[in-house]
């Protein structure tokens, strides 16, 4: 399976809000999705809420200028999601439905680091949505925990800021798009980008896209 960059995702689904933004009151609900700042200054991805990349944090000045009105702004509730909210100086609602995977054993090592010394468990899951060699949460769980955040929304939460981490955003992708939930690792999220995801109301009850 091909990689979708993060770019294309995200125009397609800014022109898809901006599409139901025209029809009025069948738009409730557009969220802008901002990855938190990297915790690690390595280049190697942390499985925990890690050291924080100091670039990243005066590289959010420049994102907090093109980000979309909004009338309310959330955050996960880790270290580095406080510290970006922090470093865009913008007061958010700590929203703990949206806290980081949990990497059970693995949490706090590097991705090499685990795929050194486990690389079996690695690969699997890196390919089965089911597994959870590190005894914490599968992917699958985790876009069910997303999902359900996600149709929790009131109807009328308007236009809303969510710093939050990349496993969220595509977990956040993974049910905007109706994508299989393999195709969670196949999504780019990198830091300090943005993702817009939309919701409509409808008889069926609420679409998310």
């Amino acid at each position: 399976m091909s990689h979708h960059r993060l770019h294309g995702i995200s125009a397609v689904s800014h022109r898809s809000a901006r599409r139901r933004a025209g029809r009025g009151s069948a738009m409730t609900i557009c969220l802008t999705l901002l990855c938190a700042i990297a915790g690690d200054d390595t280049g190697e991805a942390i499985l925990d809420d890690g050291v924080l990349n100091e670039r990243g944090l005066s590289e959010a000045g420049a994102t907090g200028a093109v980000l979309p009105r909004y009338s309310v702004a959330v955050r996960a509730p880790s270290t580095r999601c406080a510290r970006t909210a922090h470093a865009l100086a913008l007061k958010t609602t700590l929203e703990p439905a949206l806290h980081d995977f949990d990497y059970g054993k693995w949490r706090g090592r590097t991705a090499a680091e685990v795929a050194a010394t486990d690389p079996y468990g690695f690969s699997v899951w890196l390919t089965d949505p089911d597994a959870k060699p590190h005894g914490g949460e599968t992917v699958r769980q985790l876009c069910q925990r997303i999902t359900r955040w996600l149709n929790s929304l009131p109807p009328d939460t308007g236009r809303a800021l969510v710093i939050t981490e990349p496993a969220v955003a595509r977990a956040a992708l993974v049910h905007a798009l109706s994508a299989p939930v393999r195709a969670f690792w196949h999504l780019e999220v990198p830091p300090l980008s943005t993702v817009c995801v939309a919701s409509c109301a409808g008889r069926g009850g609420a679409h998310w896209s």
